[in-house]
């Protein structure tokens, strides 16, 4: 399969968005090549605007555009965006509803060498907990570039989050369809469900053409949108199958696992099993290691499923 990163992906995205629509303007807060938006402006140099390092001022001067009519993108790292943007996100872009799409980057502990300062494992938890806000979580470049669009449409604070790997490509872009609030069942089967989002959505597919070797049914879900959460998908395969495990590139809490716990336990109480960070920060080292260092893996899915079956 061929390979590609979600920030690559983003930035060649936002480089067709400009070209169909002139409404829209992409921010940086001096990480242009990094996030890759320094795509975006090399074609459009009148819509891209670096604001330097100041987070704040990046998603107050976004949600300034926004008032203006303009469809914002405002791109930093993950931990950064979340963490230092955090009170203007929730104030002046969320609270008055604003169309600002926050666009960040090198999200998770597959930013690698970096460490575990701009290893953003607590951001999803941050984004979902703020009243209104759309959080999205592509699998791969594909899903990425469709999100970007899907977020260009939609009419509101949106969450995109993105990394620095560059992971497989699993989807086929001619058929995909993504659609904000929709997860997309990628494998069916009828012992195991493994709902992914992310990276680990290719690490699900791997662990469940392992398991069908053994005999095992695995159900593969991709959470793309992880708020609003896809109830009904997720509903039905707690009802079709034994039990749930929840994959992410993030701390198991208030992430994925948590939004899936959170509504089964309302709705149709089930087993859920969680793999991501458990209470942990990340720390240097090349990604793939960090990787198997914290058993984010379709070995250690495997693991998972045969110790709940």
């Amino acid at each position: 399969m061929s390979k590609k990163s979600t920030r690559q992906a983003y930035g060649e995205a936002l480089v067709e968005l400009g070209q169909m629509n002139k409404d829209v303007v992409v921010l940086d807060a001096d990480l242009t090549k990094s996030t890759k938006t320094n795509l975006f402006q090399e074609k459009f140099p009148e819509r891209h605007f670096n604001v330097g390092i100041a987070e704040a001022d990046l998603i107050g001067t976004a949600a300034g555009l926004a008032t203006c009519g303009k469809i914002a993108f405002a791109s930093t790292f993950a931990m950064f965006a979340a963490g230092r943007g955090f009170e203007q996100i929730r104030n002046t872009v969320a609270y008055p509803k604003l169309n600002v799409k926050i666009a960040p980057t090198h999200a998770g502990i597959s930013v690698g060498e970096d460490g575990g300062s701009h290893q953003s494992v607590e951001d999803i938890a941050l984004m979902r907990a703020i009243p209104g806000m759309v959080v999205l979580s592509p699998a791969d470049a594909v899903e990425t570039k469709k999100m970007v669009f899907a977020a260009a449409e939609y009419n509101g604070p949106v969450y995109i989050r993105m990394g620095r790997l560059d992971v497989e490509t699993i989807f086929d872009e001619a058929t995909y369809d993504f659609q904000i609030g929709i997860a997309n069942t990628v494998r069916e089967g009828n012992d195991v469900t493994i709902a992914a989002t992310g990276l680990m959505t290719a690490e699900a597919l791997k662990a469940a053409d392992i398991l069908a070797q053994e005999g095992i049914s695995v159900r593969v879900i991709n959470v793309g949108t992880i708020k609003p959460l896809d109830g009904e998908t997720i509903l039905r395969a707690a009802k079709e199958t034994k039990f749930i495990i929840t994959a992410e590139e993030h701390s198991v809490i208030g992430g994925l696992g948590s939004a899936v716990s959170e509504f089964l336990s309302e709705v149709y109480p089930t087993k859920v099993k969680k793999l991501g960070i458990y209470d942990k920060f990340g720390q240097s080292g090349k990604a793939n290691e960090l990787l198997e260092k914290y058993e984010l893996t379709a070995a250690k899915l495997v693991a998972m499923v045969k110790e709940n079956m």
